[in-house]
């Protein structure tokens, strides 16, 4: 139990960092950004292949770099060329599969054996003890989450934040629209790669379907989360994306445990829920609706 308790806390520290982009580009930029599945595989792809080559810590910043040029790409095809947002993200993960396919030397998985990584690096230095994992994932993510604050609170940060709000009255304001999005978009995925990237060098491995579904569990984590702690401010949302993961795993874990639902279903429960927490306002909404109709039609018949 002790086992799964802290791997539940190492899982939900790393995957926490996809809740983080997805809070920047679904809530503050209002883009459904689909490039996510695939800039999580690109992450750990180039994160496992540089480490392969003995630099695991320049692979953590290769990777960064290329979710943002995914990012890139997403943002030139929604921006520049006109394609709707969420088709530019369809199209740019669809070619990313090939790119990843690239990255890993035409083959569907990539592993490392012998080599080092961040997290043998600071296990041989014997901080932390047998937390080291949970160390490492937890600094990594909470560094990403104050910086990401810090960020969304400069000139460009709240430009990005208004674009999000109303990208007519940014426009009207002398900022380019066009750079704000591509900045939030690229920011978003490098930290969907980053993600990827410590997940890979976690597991020492990296597979072509690793990032299938992490869109729909980092909308779960991020959906619970601002369910407990709310959406008052940008420093409460980066919490409740955070803790949402830690939520989301520790849920995952329990039922693997304890075999409450299939394993072969979990995915399926967790669309549901997050179909459900995105429909919530009109669910109340209808709810009330059919309170005060049936108030009225019992008024009615007196």
């Amino acid at each position: 139990m002790f086992y799964v308790i802290q791997t539940a806390l190492e899982l939900g520290f790393m995957y926490a960092l996809v809740a983080l982009a997805l809070f920047l580009s679904y809530r503050v930029l209002d883009i459904a950004d689909l490039t996510t599945d695939s800039s999580f595989v690109l992450g750990a792809a180039v994160s496992v292949t540089v480490a392969a080559s003995g630099h695991p810590f320049l692979a953590i910043l290769a990777a960064v770099a290329a979710g943002a040029c995914a990012g890139f790409v997403t943002a030139f095809l929604q921006t520049r060329l006109g394609v709707p947002s969420i088709l530019a993200g369809i199209v740019t993960n669809t070619g990313l599969y090939t790119v990843n396919l690239m990255v890993m030397g035409w083959s569907s998985n990539v592993s490392l054996l012998k080599q080092e990584t961040l997290f043998t690096m600071l296990r041989d230095t014997g901080i932390g003890g047998s937390w080291y994992k949970l160390l490492l994932a937890a600094g990594i993510t909470i560094l990403a989450g104050v910086l990401l604050v810090l960020f969304l609170g400069t000139r460009l940060g709240l430009s990005i934040r208004a674009t999000g709000d109303n990208k007519d009255m940014v426009r009207a304001s002398s900022i380019n629209p066009v750079f704000t999005i591509s900045v939030g978009l690229c920011v978003a995925n490098g930290l969907t790669a980053l993600s990827g990237a410590v997940v890979g060098q976690y597991q020492k491995s990296a597979d072509i379907n690793s990032g299938t579904g992490i869109v729909v569990i980092g909308l779960a984590c991020l959906i619970i989360g601002e369910t407990v702690c709310g959406r008052r401010s940008v420093g409460r949302n980066v919490i409740a994306a955070i803790g949402g993961s830690m939520i989301y795993r520790f849920l995952y874990a329990m039922i693997l445990k304890t075999a409450i639902v299939p394993i072969e279903c979990l995915k399926l429960v967790t669309a549901i829920v997050v179909a459900l927490a995105i429909a919530s306002p009109t669910l109340k909404e209808w709810t009330s609706f059919q309170r005060r109709k049936m108030g009225s039609v019992q008024k009615g018949g007196r």
